[in-house]
C-alpha cells in the first residue's frame, strides 16, 4: 500500500523536475536588471561623450570669436548656450575669462621674494631654506597686475586687451537625460568643464605688467 501510494508522488516530482513551463519568465527576471543597466548605462555614457564633444567645440569657437577686436563676449557666451542647449536641456553655464600678458604667465604667481620661514623655535626669520611658497610675513613682491595685493595667479579677470592671452573657462551643469536603473547616484546633476586659450588680435599696443613694489602681510 505504501509503495503503491508513493508512485503518484514520485511521478509528480519527476514531471516537475522535467517541466520547462515558466523557465523563460524566470530567466528574463534574472537577466533583465543587468540588461537594462547595461543598455541605459551605454545611453548615458554615449550622451555624455557626445555632449562633451559639442560643448568643447562650442567653447573653442566662442574663444576664437572673442579674440577679435570687435568681439562681443556676451554674444560669444550666448553662442555656446545655443549650441549646447538642444543636447543638454536646462543646462546652466558659468563662464570666466582670465587675461595674461603671455602664454608662459598662465597660472603664474606674481614675482616675490620667498625668504621667510620659521626656525626651530617657531619664529619667522630670513630663512630661504624653509620658504612656504606664499607671500607673507613682510616679504617683498611686485604688483604686476596692479591689484594692490600679491596674487598667486597673475591673471586679470576679463577679456583683456590687444595681444593678451585669454584663458576662457566654461562650466556646464545639467541633469542627465538617461536615468541609469538601480543607480540613483547617477541621476544627480552633472558637470562638464571646457577651457580654451586664445591670443587676442594685436589691434593696439599691449599693456605690460607693472613694476610697483609692495610687501605682504
Amino acid at each position: 500500500m505504501t509503495e503503491t501510494g508513493s508512485l503518484p508522488i514520485a511521478a509528480t516530482m519527476t514531471r516537475l523536475l522535467r517541466s520547462r513551463h515558466g523557465i523563460a519568465a524566470t530567466e528574463f527576471g534574472l537577466i533583465a536588471p543587468v540588461f537594462f543597466l547595461f543598455i541605459f548605462g551605454m545611453f548615458h555614457l554615449g550622451h555624455m561623450v557626445y555632449a562633451k564633444a559639442v560643448f568643447e567645440g562650442a567653447v573653442e569657437r566662442a574663444a576664437r570669436e572673442s579674440s577679435l577686436e570687435t568681439a562681443d563676449t556676451d554674444d560669444a557666451d550666448d553662442m555656446v548656450e545655443d549650441m549646447v542647449k538642444p543636447i543638454l536641456p536646462g543646462v546652466v553655464l558659468t563662464t570666466t575669462r582670465t587675461s595674461y600678458y603671455d602664454f608662459a604667465d598662465i597660472a603664474r604667481p606674481e614675482k616675490w621674494t620667498d625668504n621667510k620661514g620659521k626656525n626651530s623655535s617657531g619664529q619667522w626669520i630670513d630663512y630661504p631654506g624653509r620658504n612656504n611658497g606664499i607671500c607673507d610675513q613682510g616679504e617683498a613682491y611686485i604688483d604686476e597686475n596692479r591689484s594692490g595685493q600679491w596674487e598667486s595667479d597673475i591673471g586679470t579677470q576679463g577679456n583683456g586687451g590687444a595681444g593678451d592671452v585669454i584663458l576662457y573657462t566654461v562650466k556646464a551643469t545639467y541633469t542627465p537625460i538617461f536615468k541609469v536603473p538601480f543607480l540613483p547616484a547617477q541621476w544627480t546633476d552633472k558637470q562638464l568643464v571646457a577651457t580654451a586659450v586664445k591670443k587676442n588680435q594685436p589691434f593696439g599696443n599691449q599693456t605690460r605688467y607693472a613694476a610697483t613694489a609692495g610687501t605682504c602681510t
